[in-house]
């Protein structure tokens, strides 16, 4: 069953997720960003210039997967999970579940202070629960 864990009370959303994407990909794990393609390439931009002194290793998908390139770097960004690796860690950028998510051992749900985004988590939560999945709330403070 997959692991939900939610991050919640994040001040920057962009910034945190640089952070956990980092902090995942340094800890070896495979990672899946799955979003809206603005959201996306935000992120993308982002991972190239969050920390001046380190780069974090990511492939932007759009359409099919260059399957090399997927097999060989830790931190994919998909619009879709169609030609996504199927194992891992899901990160969910977007508003709804990701159709899909169970494939992965766990997903990652960062919600900011903004009260769409907020209200939109808390739906998100609801939903997991009701599908059984085991979720794990951490607050985050600033």
């Amino acid at each position: 069953m997959t692991e939900v864990s939610f991050y919640t009370g994040v001040a920057e959303r962009l910034s945190y997720v640089c952070r956990l994407l980092r902090k995942a990909q340094q800890s070896g794990a495979r990672v899946t960003v799955v979003g809206p393609a603005a959201a996306l390439d935000r992120l993308d931009a982002a991972l190239w210039t969050f920390e001046a002194t380190e780069f974090v290793p990511h492939v932007r998908l759009r359409g099919a997967a260059d399957a090399a390139a997927v097999a060989r770097t830790p931190l994919v960004l998909t619009d879709s999970l169609a030609h996504a690796p199927s194992d891992g860690v899901l990160l969910n950028l977007g508003a709804e579940l990701v159709p899909g998510f169970e494939r992965f051992t766990r997903v990652l749900e960062v919600v900011s202070q903004d009260t769409q985004q907020m209200q939109a988590g808390r739906e998100r939560f609801r939903q997991y629960k009701a599908l059984g999945h085991p979720v794990v709330h951490h607050e985050v403070a600033g």
